[in-house]
């Protein structure tokens, strides 16, 4: 399963301040459309039906069923970026 650093949990939340979002939202990792092999990043209200949810103290993150095997042995890390955009990248876990 996906997990999740300090850093990207903070990058998370940063990115979740003064958006209109219900307090159990969380980011989406998806399958970009038309785009083979690349991944997408969304704010989503709630995890879609076969999301995987991971949770890590008050931060949620939904992967898309379809991508989730991928996933299955890495880390979710952020480097602080412009603010509100940080930069997200996976590490083997």
């Amino acid at each position: 399963m996906l997990t999740l650093t300090d850093n990207a949990v903070e990058a998370i939340r940063d990115l979740m301040v003064g958006e209109d979002v219900p307090a159990d939202a969380g980011l989406r990792i998806s399958p970009k459309p038309d785009e083979a092999g690349t991944l997408e990043l969304s704010l989503a209200s709630t995890p879609q039906a076969g999301d995987q949810v991971v949770q890590k103290e008050d931060v949620r993150v939904f992967v898309a069923e379809d991508v989730a095997p991928i996933l299955d042995d890495k880390s979710l890390d952020a480097q602080p970026g412009s603010p509100g955009q940080p930069a997200f990248r996976l590490n083997r876990a």
